[in-house]
């Protein structure tokens, strides 16, 4: 199937990370878990508080960084661990899926790190991935390790307010970003080594229902973190192409914003006074892309419940 070419723009660089902060290479156990691989750094997990901060974790160096709105870089935290998707609580609490050791949280004002869920109901998790809280207070996060067309064991789990912890699906090569529609009925997932963003329909108990190939992509590495905007269209960071997709509610691509700084677009979060910047971790050269879209972001919070 064709469609018609999307718009294509380039996103600008609102700061890099300076070189005393990328200090990984070979000796990194995240490198060394990747042969041939020796990133100074990985950036990934924007997320924005409601100071208009920008968090993101590096997971070559296990730290997480508070960016303010001038751009000024901190160490907010480093510590052992592979933190590689960050979202934060209305309540100010940091949540980080970490793929050596789980979901952590982390409190920002004392920055104090500590187990929020280390394992699957006793379970070892594969290697949780990113994460995206539902406005009743569920969160959903993916467990993608090693993961691949060649081991389609990839998971999706649930946890719920009250506490209950479930897995939606456990069939995926290498889940990985997520986000949920307007109507929180359904979550789209970036499927990575399969290329493709499924579509999988949420039951009102929280089981998944009539799970779908939403979209089909080439080319790259496989799409990674996801954005909605306040119409519902979905953002598809898409690393190894250097491109960030825009899709109509349909699945028609209607925007292709290129990354010139790299090509390993990671994660996105909207962001800005307005909430109409879409920020971009560029993880090659360890920048922070954005731009600016006519469309404003998904609020998110407004009705979240705390996880407890």
């Amino acid at each position: 199937m064709f469609f018609q070419a999307p718009q294509c723009i380039d996103a600008e660089t609102f700061v890099a990370l300076p070189e005393s902060l990328r200090t990984g290479g070979q000796h990194s156990l995240w490198n060394r878990a990747r042969p041939g691989h020796a990133f100074t750094s990985f950036l990934e997990g924007p997320s924005f508080d409601l100071d208009g901060n920008l968090w993101c974790v590096d997971v070559v160096n296990g730290r997480i960084y508070k960016v303010t709105p001038d751009g000024t870089i901190t160490v907010a935290l480093e510590y052992k661990g592979w933190p590689n998707g960050l979202k934060i609580h209305p309540d100010g609490r940091i949540f980080v899926t970490d793929s050596m050791n789980g979901v952590m949280c982390i409190d920002p004002v004392s920055a104090k790190v500590e187990p929020f869920l280390s394992d699957a109901n006793g379970e070892p998790f594969k290697g949780v991935n990113d994460l995206f809280f539902a406005q009743n207070g569920d969160l959903y996060f993916t467990d993608q390790g090693a993961t691949g067309l060649h081991d389609p064991t990839g998971r999706v789990f649930r946890y719920t307010a009250a506490g209950t912890l479930t897995c939606v699906l456990n069939n995926l090569p290498s889940p990985n970003g997520l986000v949920m529609d307007l109507n929180e009925d359904a979550l789209y997932l970036a499927v990575t080594r399969g290329n493709a963003i499924w579509r999988v329909g949420i039951a009102a108990d929280g089981t998944a229902a009539r799970v779908g190939l939403f979209i089909q992509m080439s080319a790259g590495v496989g799409p990674d973190g996801l954005a909605l905007d306040a119409e519902g269209r979905l953002y598809v960071a898409h690393p190894g192409l250097g491109t960030v997709w825009g899709f109509e509610r349909t699945g028609e691509p209607f925007v292709r914003i290129r990354t010139p700084q790299g090509l390993q677009p990671t994660n996105l979060a909207f962001g800005g006074p307005d909430n109409r910047v879409l920020m971009i971790t560029e993880a090659v050269s360890g920048s922070l892309c954005q731009v600016r879209l006519p469309v404003a972001g998904k609020p998110m919070y407004s009705h979240l419940k705390c996880v407890t």
